[in-house]
């Protein structure tokens, strides 16, 4: 990849949680880059510290939280600890996010074009008519009928899967340089999950916005996806192009997240899945995170592996990498 094409570059970011109990390193050396107009998708377990990671690059992480090094480069500038005022200026025109909930984008006591036609004006200098006809739209492209009259609704008058489609129908609204995911579709049915994935992925391809996908869900990131970054216990384990770490995953953790996934298993065998539990961040085993739950894993693991790149465009943090493609 080259640099100066890369929208956003992430370099060793550390984002640390102080509480009484201890530090929770939920976010740890974390470094990957998403170019102009790509997709990456960001995958891993509940609790891998994906979503901390898209927080981090917005700049929302509370107390007792905080990044505690690392770069977040934007276009080239470093955003990483910008005061308020100049965050506020990049959310929502040049940086957008999409949350897992959506009560944490909109206002229960405004109107949906209320709050669709501020998020427009707070960075355009356009007519309210203008910002109007843009929010209704922005309702239909995320296949919510009658979009005129919904725009008089309030929140609570939606259904949960019709809440998050009115915060896609947000965030896409300034088609920003960087969109940010966070499982957007989970509360939708399959039908309308296609056409949010055909929205995103238009416009990423028109506007050459920049995209992170945050999900748990295969199946999604290998439709969806130009490259995919896998993590587990807060750092990056494997990265690569999505066909090349769907069809040969290096990492033990990626193969069996692969071989979870119930299309992977036979009729009437037992599903498969990955022994044991994702380790609390308060109390990770030494050296590789993975290594109580991996079937390969030996006395070398006992010291945390660097990532290595055994192929072009290929890295993976594993002394044992499935090379050859055994078991």
């Amino acid at each position: 990849m080259t640099d100066n094409l890369s929208t956003l570059k992430v370099e060793g970011l550390k984002t640390y949680f102080f509480t009484k109990a201890g530090v929770v390193k939920a976010v740890d050396d974390v470094s990957f880059s998403v170019d102009r107009g790509e997709v990456l998708g960001l995958v891993g377990e509940s609790g891998s510290g994906k979503t901390v990671t898209g927080f981090s690059i917005m700049g929302l992480v509370d107390p007792p939280g905080r990044v505690t090094s690392g770069r977040i480069l934007f276009k080239g500038t470093d955003i990483a600890g910008l005061p308020d005022g100049q965050m506020r200026r990049l959310r929502g025109r040049h940086i957008a996010m999409i949350f897992q909930d959506p009560m944490m984008t909109l206002n229960p006591v405004l109107r949906i074009d209320t709050q669709m036609i501020e998020a427009i004006r707070a960075h355009e200098d356009v007519d309210r008519k203008e910002a109007w006809r843009r929010s209704r739209d922005a309702l239909g492209q995320v296949g919510i009928s009658a979009a005129e009259e919904r725009l008089k609704a309030y929140p609570h008058q939606f259904s949960g899967g019709m809440r998050q489609r009115v915060c896609i129908a947000i965030a896409l609204l300034n088609k920003p340089d960087l969109l940010i995911a966070d499982e957007p579709t989970t509360a939708l049915d399959v039908t309308i999950q296609g056409q949010i994935l055909y929205e995103v992925q238009k416009l990423c391809r028109e506007t050459s916005t920049a995209l992170l996908w945050i999900t748990h869900d295969l199946s999604v990131v290998a439709s969806l996806a130009d490259r995919v970054c896998v993590m587990y216990a807060g750092k990056i384990v494997e990265s690569g192009t999505v066909d090349e770490v769907l069809d040969a995953p290096l990492h033990p953790y990626t193969r069996g997240l692969i071989r979870s996934v119930p299309s992977q298993n036979p009729r009437g065998r037992p599903m498969s899945q990955i022994p044991g539990m994702t380790p609390s961040l308060l109390n990770l085993p030494s050296g590789c995170a993975f290594r109580t739950r991996c079937p390969r894993s030996d006395g070398a693991c006992a010291a945390d592996p660097e990532m290595s790149s055994p192929f072009a465009g290929r890295e993976v943090r594993c002394f044992h990498p499935h090379l050859t493609g055994g078991s």
